[in-house]
């Protein structure tokens, strides 16, 4: 940017002086110091947007390269996954190559636990009852106490006998 010197500065207050005048030179000292702030504070903006769109590229990059690099962990996985499965079906039906179609061990699927005693089936489902006849409300019970909202439905016989003096006292 400019250099600007203790020497220029003094001279542009002396011109500044002697053109306006001692009267308006501070309120114009003040004005060109708001606009001052003005700028700065804009170009301290553009700065800073500037700065968060590099960033935002960077984090773009970096995000690719994790996605590019997590398919191709995805894909071996997949790979491994079909040859181990491929060389499993391979030794197993060479394996149970020479044995009987019908076999007496455990159930493949389905069995009860009777028969071969490693399947029990899962549990029933029991669908959940709601209680319809209790209001469920989204104020909670404390603001109902502190706002003074009956929470509990009393008759007017025992509102009379709740709020009745101790001390003896009966109204005529």
């Amino acid at each position: 940017m400019i250099d600007f010197g203790f020497d220029k500065l003094a001279l542009i207050g002396a011109v500044a002086l002697i053109v306006i005048g001692p009267e308006k030179l501070p309120r114009v000292a003040r004005t060109v110091g708001h606009f001052i702030g003005k700028a700065q504070r804009y170009v301290s903006d553009v700065k800073a947007e500037v700065n968060r769109s590099i960033e935002l590229e960077e984090l773009n990059k970096v995000k690719q390269q994790f996605e590019s690099t997590a398919r191709d962990v995805e894909h071996s996985m997949h790979r491994e996954v079909n040859q181990l499965s491929n060389d499993f079906d391979k030794s197993w039906s060479e394996a149970t190559a020479g044995l009987p179609s019908s076999s007496s061990s455990a159930p493949e699927t389905g069995g009860s636990s009777d028969e071969g005693g490693w399947y029990t089936p899962p549990p029933s489902y029991a669908k959940v009852r709601k209680n319809w006849r209790i209001k469920r409300s989204a104020v909670p019970r404390w603001y109902k106490q502190q706002a003074g909202v009956r929470t509990h439905v009393q008759s007017g016989a025992a509102r009379v006998a709740r709020h009745r003096p101790r001390n003896g006292f009966t109204p005529r």
